[in-house]
């Protein structure tokens, strides 16, 4: 049976008991929807082939060729993955567009006796869906953004106030980036499509009566897009203002950096973007610091040169209202812990 969803919600609440994604492994982990497994009635080299045979020879040829490949890998799944499943079983099955993959899949499911469901559109649907919530779509959130100069510890706090039981929504973490130039993490990050998902996951699960608490961030984390509607509201979202003297962000900093610190060869190739910006003394100046291995007075000199004046220059640019601001003292666990009640309180407490 072809099933349309006419919203994401709708679709996220599908009722079957599990959603196969029956697209190549290669196509399954750019995105898929959320909770499905991979059952690839064609794998990448599969695809590649029969795609190639249906432009350069015939389409006659490929489709026979993919039929066959199709139902001996669905067979194989059958026999192994799906084996446990007794008679009651309801899956959802989809493909790129919807079409002959999934057809033919939950073709042999039915046969067998399960009540197999099919999205109408497959993928492309559901990507329709993600993009008319996070692009097209108000959302009915209030933003509350978490500000302040790099190395404010803003997304230790807003793990802090999740924590306490505050309605959080962690932007770099769903992007996996830190959200600067030197931001990158160890595993790379989710393709733009895979971040919409966790992003639009993450909010449809929210309470759109409470408050949410955002680290104000630029337009992009790392290589990712912050979607328009969700920027548009950041932009506008007051502001929580955190502050710290320089010598405590340096020294957090330069702990929750090390990783990018240690790299001497790498950190030197993303400076050197930057010498369109910088003075070529300046990037020389943080070259030598790296040569000495010295982490804390590079990482004050890249605060100073570079990082401060960009925030400055950002704030005036997106200058929405601050309601409150939060000292951090010199960012001891304790300082942080204390903020986050601040910060938690003015979230949530009387009045909001």
């Amino acid at each position: 049976m072809s099933l349309r969803f006419k919203t994401l919600q709708d679709l996220l609440a599908h009722g079957h008991d599990t959603v196969i994604d029956v697209r190549s492994p290669g196509e399954f982990a750019e995105d898929h929807i959320p909770g499905a497994i991979n059952l690839p009635v064609l794998d990448d080299e599969e695809r590649a082939q029969v795609g190639t045979i249906y432009v350069q020879d015939s389409p006659f040829r490929a489709r026979k060729l993919g039929a066959a490949l199709v139902f001996r890998n669905a067979a194989k799944h059958i026999e192994n993955s799906l084996s446990h499943h007794d008679g009651g079983w309801r899956p959802l099955v989809y493909c790129w567009r919807g079409g002959q993959r999934s057809g033919s899949f939950s073709w042999m499911l039915q046969q067998i006796g399960w009540r197999a469901g099919l999205v109408e559109g497959g993928y492309q649907s559901y990507r329709r869906l993600v993009k008319d919530y996070l692009y097209d779509q108000k959302l009915p959130f209030r933003l509350l953004a978490l500000d302040g100069y790099t190395g404010s510890a803003k997304t230790a706090l807003l793990q802090r106030v999740g924590e306490l039981g505050g309605q959080v929504l962690d932007l770099e973490g769903l992007a996996n980036h830190r959200g600067s130039l030197l931001g990158a993490m160890a595993q790379p990050q989710p393709s733009q499509k895979g971040f919409e998902t966790a992003l639009a996951l993450q909010l449809i699960g929210m309470d759109p009566l409470r408050p949410v608490l955002i680290e104000a961030e630029s337009s992009k984390i790392g290589a990712r897009i912050i979607p328009p509607s969700l920027w548009r509201a950041l932009k506008c979202a007051p502001r929580i203002d955190v502050t710290a003297p320089i010598e405590a962000r340096c020294r957090y900093l330069t702990k929750a950096y090390d990783d990018i610190l240690s790299d001497a060869g790498g950190l030197r190739e993303k400076l050197g973007y930057l010498r369109r910006h910088q003075a070529g003394a300046v990037i020389d100046q943080w070259f030598a610091l790296i040569d000495q291995g010295d982490k804390a007075r590079l990482t004050r000199a890249l605060m100073q040169d570079h990082y401060d004046p960009s925030y400055r220059k950002s704030r005036r640019l997106n200058g929405a209202p601050a309601v409150a601001e939060v000292d951090l003292g010199q960012m001891r666990e304790a300082d942080l812990l204390r903020a986050a009640r601040q910060i938690h309180h003015q979230l949530e407490g009387p009045g909001r």
